[in-house]
């Protein structure tokens, strides 16, 4: 290449890199503060300055880099608080009851798990956030898999969510948090119509915590999920080749709009808090005794709640 030419190619790589850093950083950097700014005003128009409010009185304790020590990310939590309110408080209408129950500091929150998709698990969330006083942020464990879903894993972590080991469980409850956990894990959320809102078993995972912490264990049942999307069956041979846990067989989802879930509404009720002693390396025998009481205690729950519901809707 002849000297004009690469002094012409020089002149045009400068003139990129000018407008890249003068130009089009600034613009982009003033899209993204301006769509922020958006999403603040609709988030406090939709939910009313209590919301902003009480995001103030959570405590979040900050790590290098502006997160908690497993990536809680406050301006993640933020939105995502948001987005739960939304469907706590319009789409799914939810009655929230016993909720003064739950003590401070740590605590164990352990329900049913139903819905195809974790709703409930969100809906439980916001109604802590919203509907308790103090407010507070819980933390749930989620299933090692999930981490394998492209910026499935990062969202989750920036959101508060920690992966399912007992190490993240036990440093979590020592720190103080309210810790929310599905025993029934996969097989919970993935029930077919037919068998909803009856227990599958328990892990026994939860009661060694308990027993290990001394953490009280407050058990809660969620009326609503099981109906939101109607799962017909498990194709498990399709589960199988995705490495999934489940493939749902869902219907609605073939219509337009079915793949929101149903409007149902919610019904989250928070029983009085249990309180167990004893050696958290105990035999799965007498661990499962203690697992017995709380999951009988649930189903209980579920069952009050379907005998004085009065339509799944309203």
């Amino acid at each position: 290449m002849s000297n004009s030419g690469t002094s012409r190619a020089s002149r045009s790589l400068a003139r990129l890199a000018r407008f890249a850093t003068e130009d089009a950083l600034p613009l982009a950097r003033a899209g993204v503060l301006g769509v922020e700014g958006a999403l603040d005003d609709f988030t406090v128009r939709l939910l009313g300055r209590d919301f902003e409010e009480r995001l103030r009185r959570v405590p979040m304790p900050m790590a290098r880099g502006g997160v908690d020590p497993f990536g809680l990310d406050p301006s993640w939590a933020k939105y995502a608080v948001g987005v739960a309110a939304f469907f706590h408080r319009f789409y799914f209408r939810t009655d929230v009851s016993g909720i003064d129950r739950v003590p401070p500091g740590r605590v164990l929150l352990i329900s049913n798990h139903s819905g195809q998709l974790p709703l409930d698990g969100m809906i439980l969330g916001a109604a802590m956030f919203l509907d308790a006083e103090p407010p507070r942020i819980i933390r749930s464990m989620v299933e090692k898999w999930t981490q394998t879903l492209p910026f499935v894993g990062t969202a989750f972590s920036r959101m508060g969510q920690v992966v399912g080991v007992p190490e993240n469980a036990r440093r979590l409850l020592e720190l103080g948090e309210a810790l929310v956990v599905f025993p029934e894990g996969s097989k919970g959320i993935s029930k077919s119509f037919k068998d909803r809102y009856q227990l599958s078993d328990f892990g026994l995972g939860f009661m060694r915590l308990a027993l290990e912490t001394k953490t009280p264990i407050v058990p809660v049942s969620v009326i609503g999920a099981e109906e939101q999307y109607i799962s017909l069956g498990n194709a498990r041979p399709l589960a199988k080749a995705l490495g999934m846990p489940s493939f749902p067989v869902i219907p609605q989802v073939f219509f337009p709009g079915g793949q929101l879930p149903l409007p149902t509404k919610y019904r989250i009720s928070f029983g009085e808090p249990m309180r167990f002693e004893g050696d958290p390396d105990d035999d799965d025998a007498v661990i499962e005794e203690k697992v017995a009481r709380v999951k009988g205690t649930i189903q209980s729950m579920l069952n009050r709640g379907l005998k004085e519901r009065r339509s799944i809707f309203w």
